[in-house]
């Protein structure tokens, strides 16, 4: 018998829609974190405290809740936030449940490579630094475009990623020139931390910040060279669930 996932997989790659399997079209580059804080109409830090899949098996209208914690950017209702097309890991796979590194600030999560372009799945109780738009029908939905860094794990809420996001926020704020002259200070702050891995990963993605465009090219990030041991887990769950609904005769 299928697992949810391989369902959910299945109506991925059948669906049409903005929720459907993506596939970018060459030379697509992914949002970079400065346009993603700068685009997003609400950035809030929140729990997961629940997720309900769909009576009727539709995967499009399971739910996760988030608890917000703390609204960084935008104004949220008051209450818990429902958002739609998402799943809990315990409903999928427990292997699907990995959280985001908190070094890593260029990648998305690693369910966002398996065929929504975006995360869908989360472990229940993580806390999480959550991008967000309004869709036309009023509902929270991810913001940015394929493999964005929509909803990435966080420890705390004075985390490496919440703290490049408040400063991506003050700099999307500013004037280019303005902009440009706040990033490369705060880079300099970081490359003097020498003995300190994070502060150069994060001194790395100012960098990216600061190129042209700031964009990665989003098949760079899908390439075999990049390290990606976890989204390698992934790829063998893919794979099992692929096998799984052949044999089921779907």
């Amino acid at each position: 018998m299928r697992t949810v996932l391989a369902s959910l997989a299945l109506a991925l790659s059948a669906a049409s829609g903005p929720a459907a399997a993506c596939t970018p079209a060459p030379g697509y580059r992914v949002p970079s974190n400065l346009e993603l804080a700068g685009d997003a109409q609400a950035i809030v830090l929140a729990q997961v405290v629940a997720g309900a899949l769909d009576p009727a098996g539709d995967p499009f209208e399971s739910t996760i809740t988030l608890r917000p914690l703390e609204t960084l950017k935008g104004t949220l209702p008051a209450g818990d936030l429902l958002l739609y097309g998402m799943m809990l890991s315990r409903d999928a796979d427990p292997e699907l449940g990995m959280v985001s590194d908190p070094a890593e600030f260029e990648r998305a999560h690693p369910v966002s490579y398996i065929g929504a372009c975006v995360r869908f799945i989360f472990p229940l109780d993580t806390t999480a630094l959550f991008f967000l738009r309004r869709d036309e029908a009023g509902r929270w939905v991810p913001a940015g475009d394929a493999f964005s860094r929509w909803a990435e794990d966080v420890p705390a809420a004075d985390a490496p990623w919440v703290t490049l996001t408040r400063l991506y926020l003050r700099a999307a704020a500013l004037p280019e020139a303005e902009r440009k002259a706040l990033l490369e200070s705060e880079r300099s702050i970081l490359l003097e931390r020498a003995d300190d891995r994070v502060a150069q990963r994060m001194a790395d993605d100012l960098a990216r910040q600061l190129a042209v465009a700031g964009r990665t090219d989003a098949y760079a990030l899908l390439s075999d060279e990049a390290p990606a041991h976890v989204e390698r887990r992934v790829a063998e769950e893919v794979r099992r669930t692929r096998r799984a609904a052949i044999e089921a005769g779907n």
